[in-house]
């Protein structure tokens, strides 16, 4: 069958990671797991969970259990679907982002970023309300200047009346925007910012323009930074956004040119810049050649001045090398994307075998209660029935001697049609499988535990019904069942896998498992 690329890659950087060292451990259908990717999985699921009681056997069947299910998806061709491929990409093109920058010089810019929103005082957050109206590029002179003429009489009015309720009010009869949010630095144009910070508790701003049209805000609380450790991720991924800066990324590629050999070659070089293209080889990395016709290909999608193109060329060749080694470089990235892999693949394949299944399959779920309806009797009896809450006494007798003759599904339409289709309904009702303690009509009257006070305007309380030792049918129990019956299919399900596949446990290279 035909795998995504990424995880034939993933596969054979995992197999190259074979050694004296790192031995086979189990073999699933002639596929190899070694030693270090189950000490993986195995050390970052203990943890914190249940896994730390069980013992290292018991781990080893779970985690064979787990890889005979991706296996299976494997086999379905899960794994080949279009947005799968798509969301492991996407997965592992965000955890690389760190390993492809210098994080110390990173930290550095974010921690001058942190001091500086302190003494610029935009620390921490500010809650804010505006009237907003949008206006697009080519909003016309005329509906300009009805905006202005409107969002001024709105901000006369709000001088006058500086109220939350009053602001609120303009808020949702003008503001194309209508619901308060935080905010907090880099996160909004520059002059929104530059007003919200400004401001204090209970000021409001002038009317004042941003590129996405026109502003009167609000202030309606702060909240104070946090501290720089716990905010210092967001500040990066933030800082990259707006600024552009990469200082982090440029340090780094200056170290990966060390290690990875970096030679130009000036003679090409020259000839670039001086005519503009050139055939010759510009520079190598670990010996691999890089081509001008390669450059050529870059500076298509890259414009600017002949330089400027190479230095982006040359950060993006040194980049795009250390990316095609990450995983021989960090075998942790490796497992964690080859996690990642695994666990979109068990839940879409649980998905299919099991989760639909125990939803929708009516006769299943239907025939498993029959076969098991001893385990859902209650340790007490309840009270399966109708509560009738009537304006006389007259009603209530009425209305319970009617519904005797009824199914029970049918009462609640039949008091709806005959006791309340006139303007003054005569009957409140509750109905349902009562316990005691859910309702304090059916633990006075049925199970005579409570003196209840009568309603108001329905003074008059009956019931029907009967006491049940358990549910008559597999519906009132349809939570819990549909739990059960999960359980039971995934059972299944894990027989059928386990005595279709040979498995082999290399017993010697387990017991060294984080002892070697």
């Amino acid at each position: 069958m035909v795998r995504t690329n990424l995880t034939i890659i993933l596969l054979l950087l995992v197999s190259t990671i074979v050694a004296q060292q790192d031995p086979v451990m189990i073999r699933i259908d002639g596929k190899d797991v070694l030693r270090s990717e189950f000490e993986y999985f195995y050390n970052k699921n203990k943890s914190g969970s249940d896994l730390e009681k069980k013992t290292l056997d018991k781990y080893v069947n779970l985690f064979v259990d787990f890889k005979l299910k991706v296996r299976a998806a494997e086999d379905a061709g899960l794994d080949t679907v279009a947005l799968f491929k798509k969301e492991l990409e996407e997965y592992r093109l965000q955890l690389i982002k760190s390993y492809l920058t210098d994080r110390e010089v990173t930290e550095k810019e974010a921690r001058y970023l942190y001091d500086k929103m302190k003494d610029n005082h935009r620390a921490g957050q500010v809650h804010v309300a505006h009237i907003f109206k949008y206006l697009p590029q080519n909003v016309t002179s005329i509906t300009l200047r009805e905006t202005e003429m409107q969002i001024d009489s709105v901000y006369k009015f709000l001088q006058k009346n500086n109220t939350d309720m009053a602001f609120k009010n303009c808020m949702d009869k003008f503001s194309d925007e209508k619901q308060t949010f935080w905010m907090s630095w880099l996160q909004m144009p520059i002059e929104f910012e530059d007003t919200v910070f400004s401001l204090k508790v209970g000021e409001i701003s002038r009317p004042f323009y941003t590129p996405q049209g026109i502003h009167i805000v609000k202030v309606l609380g702060r909240k104070e930074i946090p501290s720089f450790e716990t905010v210092k991720d967001e500040i990066i991924r933030r800082r990259t956004h707006h600024y552009n800066i990469d200082k982090g990324t440029r340090a780094f590629v200056e170290k990966l040119k060390k290690e990875y050999r970096y030679t130009p070659d000036k003679f090409s070089i020259d000839e670039l810049i001086t005519q503009g293209s050139t055939v010759r080889t510009l520079f190598t990395l670990n010996g691999k050649k890089y081509t001008g016709k390669e450059f050529s290909h870059f500076a298509m999608t890259y414009p600017a001045g002949v330089r400027k193109q190479l230095e982006g060329f040359i950060m993006k060749s040194v980049l795009d090398y250390e990316n095609s080694r990450l995983e021989q470089k960090y075998p942790n990235l490796c497992y964690q994307v080859l996690e990642y892999r695994d666990n979109l693949l068990l839940d879409r394949i649980t998905e299919q075998e099991i989760e639909r299944r125990a939803l929708t399959d009516e006769y299943g779920l239907q025939a498993y209660f029959n076969k098991h309806r001893s385990n859902y009797q209650w340790k007490e009896p309840r009270y399966k029935g109708i509560v009738l809450h009537c304006t006389t006494k007259r009603i209530a007798k009425q209305a319970r001697k009617f519904l005797k003759h009824l199914p029970e599904n049918e009462w609640k339409d039949a008091i709806r049609l005959t006791f309340n289709a006139g303007s003054q309904p005569q009957i409140q009702l509750e109905q349902g499988v009562f316990t005691m303690g859910d309702n304090i009509y059916v633990d006075d009257l049925v199970f005579k535990k409570e003196d209840a006070t009568p309603v108001m305007s329905f003074p008059f309380t009956a019931v029907l019904g009967k006491k049940v030792k358990g549910p008559e049918d597999y519906q009132e129990v349809r939570k819990v069942l549909i739990a059960d019956y999960h359980n039971y299919l995934e059972g299944q399900w894990m027989n059928r896998l386990r005595t279709n596949a040979k498995v082999e446990i290399n017993q010697e290279v387990l017991k060294t498992v984080n002892n070697h």
